[in-house]
Formats: C-alpha cells, structure tokens, sequence
C-alpha cells in the first residue's frame, strides 16, 4: 500500500541547549516495523501527499469503517433524523445517511459520527519550524500526524490530495492516540503536531491524541485554518501547547472567492485564543496580486497589533503554484520584503518571511538592541542564543516557549 516511500528526519537539528532532539533517520524498515504494526502511515515533509501517492478519488480503499468511527462531539439534534453540526461556522444541515461539507462527518439515524478518529494517512517527523513556528521550541522535531477532509476548499492549497479527499478513498492506518503518543516519545519528538490537512474535522481524534500525549509527557501543537465555532475552539485547541493559524488573507471578498470560507470567525479565533492564553504564531501565505495590496497588509498588521499584541510572530510565506492556482508566479521575494516593511513600520516586533532560504528575515532578533537571537537555515535552527526567555546581550524578554 505504501510504495517505496521512506519516513525520515529532515536533518540533525541542534537547538534547546545543544541536545539534538530527535536526529537519526527512519528507514521504511525500521518505520514500517515500529509504527504501521499498529497504525501509523507515512508521508513525505510538510507537503504530504497520501501514503501511496494515490491521487484523490482514484480508488476507494477497502477499510474497515468500524474502527474509526466515532460519535462526534459537536453537534446538534433535529427532527426527522437530521443534525445541525457545531464544529465550524458552516454549521452543516445534514440529512440521515448524508455528510457534511467536510466529507468526513455522517449522520447515521440521527447520530453524527467522525469517520477518521485514529484514520491517519499521513505521518512525517518534521522540525518545528517547518510548520512554522519560530518561538516555540526551536531546535525540536514534531510528530506530524493528518487524517484526510477540510472545511475549505483553498485554491492553492499544497496538500489538496488528502485535504479535499473522502476518508475511503486514500489509504490510511489504524493509529489510535496511545500508539501516536508512544511513538511520538520513541523518536524523542517533543511534541505531537495535527498539521498537512485541517484538525478541526478531525477534532475528536486531536483531543484523545493531546490527552494522550500528555500522560506520556509529550506537548500537542496544531496548524490550522482557524475556521472553527468559539465552543469547540476552547473544547478542542484548548488542549493544544501551541497553536498556527494561517490567516489566508485580510478580506472577506478573499476568503469567499479563493478559501470557500469566511475572514470574520478566523479573527474571532484569533482573539479567543490570545483570551485563553494560547501561544498562537500566524503565517500569511503571500499570492501576487490577490493579496499583497499595502493597503490590506497594512490593516493587516493594524489589526494585530491592536486585537493581538505586538509581539504575536507573524510570517509572511512565500506561494509556490499549486493545485488550482498553476497560472500564478511564485511570489517576489520584494514583495515578501515590502510586506515585512510594513508589518515593521506598524509596530510589529516578530515579523518574518518564510519559503525563502537563507533570506535573513528568517532570523529572530533582540526587538531592543536588534542582537541576533535565533539563526535558521532552511528548517534547521543553527543556533539558538536567547537564555531565561531574554537576549543575553540586553536582557529584553523574548515572548515564546524556549526551552522543554
């Protein structure tokens, strides 16, 4: 079912005083023996496609349903066996024997069920900050864990094989949130990442894995759209250590045409969980001329400075042509830097642009006395300087987790 595909570790990454974190490579072999025994599938880096390279749709695999069926969480009970789903703003209508717009939810007789609690399709062990996030552990590897289904439909979405697919038709394993939390522990992966597709549709198997994760000392972390209802955001990320949103753009005219969502319950997450107290980092995927106006960028960084503080990270990444959005350039590393200049000039302290190796910007840096703190190459932190959760230099606290 796998192919020749190899599960491995993107490179030896020193940070957190020195311990390599989790450094030597997964053959297939060893992989294959340690974890699909009992579940986990593989995948390739952050742009994980399914473990066998099936295209989505292609083939409907023959699984069995049972084990990953679940009641769901979020839900609300309608007459005539219909329920109303809770988990996201588009609150689903959905008849009996039908799904939500998700695809990976289904009414049976009047009760919702998940069908991808423990449905893994993909599993990869990346650094930390190719999710990214900069100011958490920096240095450490992550256990990337997916299941297939999305609430949106993102035109230039990298991962659109597993995202925009029915949980039958990619293959998948059996990896229930004890045996991810094990192997998780077994390649020294500090924490447990729900990342590649979107963890709010698969948000029950999310919350058993962080529970799990927890008991064995392993953090959770999660990269997400944030499209998400305010009762289940506290319910479910309210279990997470750190969180990523991608902010896909600063209008609503944006979200409609290109995500198939809505801009307004994004920020709304955003602002509920800065109130919980979550370290939250946003990306900002730049696409040339759909949203790079300085006048959006610049309401942009308005906005969090005012709604979320000035030392939230916010990352301006670099678009590479994907699935449906093949006829666009990838963008100017100018216009990344344009982007920065403004997010600076309105007062943000943490701004960075991303996909662009090497490019200094990825760098974090003393906000007072602008002492280089955190040099990365690639997704590799090459050194790590701040001590005590401050630049060493002037003792300015630097806001993010450090250290395990």
């Amino acid at each position: 079912m796998l192919g020749e595909l190899d599960m491995h570790v993107d490179g030896n990454v020193d940070g957190c005083g020195g311990r390599s974190l989790c450094s030597r490579p997964l053959d297939r072999r060893a992989f294959m023996k340690c974890a699909l025994a009992s579940g986990a599938a593989l995948g390739v880096s952050e742009a994980a496609h399914p473990a066998s390279g099936v295209p989505s749709g292609a083939v409907e695999q023959k699984q069995d349903d049972a084990q990953f069926t679940v009641e769901a969480r979020f839900y609300q009970r309608l007459q005539n066996r219909k329920i109303k789903c809770k988990l996201c703003p588009r609150e689903c209508t959905v008849g009996d024997k039908e799904r939500g717009y998700c695809g990976v939810r289904e009414n049976r007789g009047g009760i919702y069920y998940t069908l991808v609690h423990s449905r893994v399709c993909t599993a990869h062990v990346d650094p930390v900050e190719k999710k990214p996030f900069f100011h958490y552990l920096p240095g450490s590897m992550a256990f990337s864990v997916a299941t297939a289904g999305c609430n949106v439909n993102c035109k230039f979405c990298q991962n659109w094989e597993i995202s925009q697919s029915r949980p039958e038709q990619i293959p998948a394993d059996y990896a229930p949130p004890q045996r991810v939390a094990a192997l998780a522990k077994q390649y020294e992966c500090p924490t447990i990442a729900y990342t590649y597709s979107e963890p709010v549709v698969f948000a029950e198997f999310l919350m058993d894995t962080a529970d799990a994760g927890h008991a064995a000392g392993i953090r959770s972390i999660v990269v997400s759209n944030g499209y998400m209802q305010e009762e289940a955001l506290r319910a479910a990320y309210g279990k997470m250590d750190a969180v990523k949103i991608d902010l896909k753009a600063f209008t609503e005219q944006y979200y409609r045409d290109v995500v198939t969502g809505q801009l307004k319950p994004v920020l709304e997450t955003l602002v509920t969980l800065k109130k919980m107290g979550k370290w939250t980092e946003i990306v900002y995927l730049v696409l040339p001329g759909m949203n790079d106006g300085d006048a959006e960028l610049r309401g942009l960084a308005q906005w969090i400075k005012a709604n979320l503080g000035e030392d939230v990270p916010l990352h301006f990444t670099q678009f590479h042509p994907q699935y449906l959005l093949k006829n666009l350039p990838i963008t100017p590393v100018p216009t990344l830097e344009r982007a920065k200049a403004i997010a600076d000039a309105e007062g943000l302290r943490y701004v960075y642009i991303g996909n662009v190796p090497g490019h200094p910007a990825q760098n974090t840096y003393c906000p007072k006395c602008r002492k280089l703190l955190v040099e990365r190459v690639g997704f590799t932190a090459s050194r790590m300087l701040i001590r005590k959760n401050g630049c060493p230099f002037c003792r300015h606290p630097i806001p993010g987790v450090w250290s395990i």
